[in-house]
């Protein structure tokens, strides 16, 4: 077994490896670019070097620099991750040809496998069902288009070196294919430097579904069954659950053999995933699953895969690549129980998932528990005061559960995600849980089409009820203390002798300035005034920013979190935060609405389709803007007439830039 290894990656995948490591007695080496001098993976690991600037091109692809800081520091062999060069044949071979272990699979495999044409067709010869489609390599628009046309419509294009859903489009008209074609080249071209494209034939209810499996260098090779990972928005994962639901026995054996086919057709040791499209409209059967892909690297969601079989992961790539048979074999297994993960991402979930960066200046999560009945899992690479920059994947954590049961398994994710307090960044959190408890998912009805379907039922209402603005203004005024210790009525802090004290708080929401006035009535009792509604509150402190209040003879929980300028209120599985405005300070009303389109988040604009004097109607796509690998559309917030472009193709903008302005409305 290795002494030392090093870890060519970041964030929550390097702690994870460093995590099983260390359990096995292993010293472990972290590299960090610039931008991840104080991250959490760095602070992990036993050593950490240096690889470069902030930039992914300029640092964690540096492959050299990489295998040179291996070399330096005694490491023996190097872990991927998943991500960055984990697939990256070139890398394994130099790792090689460097006298270091790769904690992967052989570079041909790697190699065989990352084309997604050359994939499909050698799982064709091998007896493994493929998906219709064009996978040659005839790049021609038009030839592309016409074999589309053969294929039928809907269609799906993919970049041929892509995954994560980059450089992929789902076309359902002839005459959109051109424009989705042109985006999935620049994001295959971007993303992984091959702008090549396949055309495949798009299965209507499809669900995702995939087989985990194992080889060593002893000739034997396992699955050790599937995940489902339907659950999925502009075709990346949200929630990945284990085993899948509806799946008969029959059809698991079916798939799982098929996997292991294509592992063993390719020579394979380590740990990967055959992925499946799936017909999912109706009960699943024997020949309906086709070959997607096959990704050559432990994926994001194996935690689930490991809750139901009882094994580490980590643990089986660190002895297959130390030469150890595979410690069990494919009749030693079984599943136990079920397990979810859902991705809390820093994104913005009503600007269609938009990733999102900030100071993650309050970051709570349940604790990590194992009953008898289950248990609850964080995979983290980030702590309270890390920064979400735009140079990296924006994931803050992976919730994971298990149970006995799938709607046990169900419940404990909707309560673990509701447990979840996050201040400096927007998150998916809410998504996420109101995902949990949907009827449909609940009863195990998985397509890759639900969120998209149902996103107006997913995203909840977001006004603030009475009683989250009366919280917001006890917090906002500092009347939530933790110094009063654990009884409000303990402090004097607003008490007069005369009168019952009255306080005033500017809470700012959206695009409002709400006034709230504050009665403390003493002994932990307030009332609370908010745009002609009074609240009575009855505040009891439990510590930290935990409360438990009474209202009109109703007890519930809630956090609230003061900052500076903010105040966050965390209940009932929602959060809200508020800007504390300062009442002296005029509002700026002279600055239009809708007039502008300023960039999101840092980026860099890849097209721009406004041209000055050019009419425009509310929707059309102006501006497409890079970030983080992928391309995101702006379009125009109302009718009206572009009177100037700030912005060119290729400008790298940071976030509220001004891209494009309108012509100002007439009054």
């Amino acid at each position: 077994m290795f002494q030392k290894i090093l870890i060519a990656n970041r964030g929550e995948i390097a702690c994870r490896v460093i995590t099983t490591a260390a359990r096995m007695g292993i010293k472990t080496v972290a590299i960090y670019s610039d931008a991840d001098v104080r991250a959490k993976h760095v602070a992990m690991a036993d050593e950490a070097v240096r690889i470069g600037p902030a930039a992914v091109a300029e640092s964690y692809l540096q492959g050299q620099k990489i295998i040179e800081a291996a070399l330096r520091t005694g490491a023996q062999a190097i872990h991927p991750g998943y991500g960055f060069l984990s697939e990256n044949p070139d890398f394994v071979e130099a790792v090689e040809a460097a006298g270091l272990v790769f904690i992967g699979p052989p570079a041909s495999a790697i190699r065989t496998m990352g084309l997604k044409d050359a994939a499909k067709a050698l799982m064709a010869d091998a007896g493994v069902p493929v998906v219709p489609g064009y996978h040659g390599e005839n790049q021609d628009p038009q030839f592309l288009a016409e074999e589309a046309s053969k294929i039928g419509y809907p269609v799906l294009i993919k970049a041929r070196a892509g995954g994560g859903g980059k450089g992929m489009r789902l076309v359902e008209q002839p005459a959109h294919f051109m424009e989705a074609l042109a985006g999935a080249r620049r994001e295959g071209q971007a993303s992984f430097g091959d702008p090549t494209c396949l055309i495949e034939k798009y299965i209507t209810h499809p669900r995702h579904i995939e087989i985990q499996v194992f080889g060593d260098g002893h000739g034997n090779v396992i699955h050790l069954f599937e995940r489902d990972c339907s659950l999925q928005r502009r075709h990346q994962k949200v929630i990945e659950e284990a085993p899948a639901p509806g799946m008969p026995a029959a059809v698991r054996e079916a798939m799982g053999r098929a996997a292991v086919e294509a592992a063993t057709a390719i020579g394979y040791t380590g740990a990967g995933t055959v992925e499946f499209i799936v017909d999912g409209s109706g009960p699943l059967r024997g020949d309906g699953f086709w070959f997607m892909e096959m990704n050559t690297r432990l994926q994001v969601e194996h935690p689930v895969s490991e809750a139901i079989t009882g094994l580490d992961f980590v643990e089986l790539q660190l002895r297959v690549a130390a030469g150890e048979p595979l410690p069990v074999r494919q009749d030693d297994l079984a599943i136990n129980g079920w397990a979810f993960e859902a991705r809390v991402y820093a994104e913005d979930v009503p600007k269609g998932f938009l990733p999102a960066t900030g100071e993650l200046r309050h970051l709570h999560f349940p604790a990590a528990t194992a009953f008898e009945v289950g248990s609850v899992r964080i995979d983290s690479g980030v702590r309270q005061g890390d920064e979400i920059s735009p140079w990296y994947d924006p994931m803050i954590a992976k919730v994971i559960v298990h149970g006995p049961t799938r709607s046990a398994a169900l419940n404990m994710l909707s309560s673990a995600l509701e447990g979840c307090r996050i201040v400096g960044s927007v998150t998916n959190v809410e998504f996420l849980a109101a995902l949990s408890r949907h009827e449909g998912f609940r009863r195990g009805e998985v397509e890759t089409g639900l969120i998209a379907r149902d996103m107006a039922e997913l995203m909840p209402a977001s006004e603030p009820s009475l009683d989250v603005l009366a919280l917001a203004a006890l917090g906002g005024l500092n009347l939530l203390r933790a110094e009063q210790g654990s009884d409000p009525w303990d402090s004097l802090v607003g008490w007069r002798h005369w009168s019952d004290a009255r306080q005033f708080v500017h809470l700012e929401g959206g695009d409002r300035c709400i006034e709230a006035q504050v009665t403390s009535l003493g002994q932990g009792r307030f009332t609370v005034s908010v745009m002609g509604e009074t609240a009575m509150l009855n505040v009891m402190v439990l510590g930290g920013p935990a409360v438990r209040v009474e209202t009109d003879g109703h007890q519930f929980n809630a956090d609230i979190v003061r900052e500076t300028d903010r105040v966050s209120v965390f209940v009932s599985g929602r959060s809200f935060s508020f800007g504390l405005a300062d009442a002296l300070t005029d509002v700026d009303e002279g600055q239009a609405a809708g007039d502008t389109i300023t960039a999101p988040m840092p980026g860099l604009v890849r097209a721009v389709y406004g041209r000055p004097g050019a009419s425009v109607t509310k929707g059309e796509a102006l501006l497409v803007l890079e970030a983080m690998k992928m391309e995101h559309t702006l379009f125009a917030p109302r009718d009206g007439v572009v009177s100037e472009v700030l912005a060119a193709e290729g400008d790298q903008v940071t976030n509220g830039t001004l891209l494009l302005a309108l012509e100002p409305q007439d009054e």
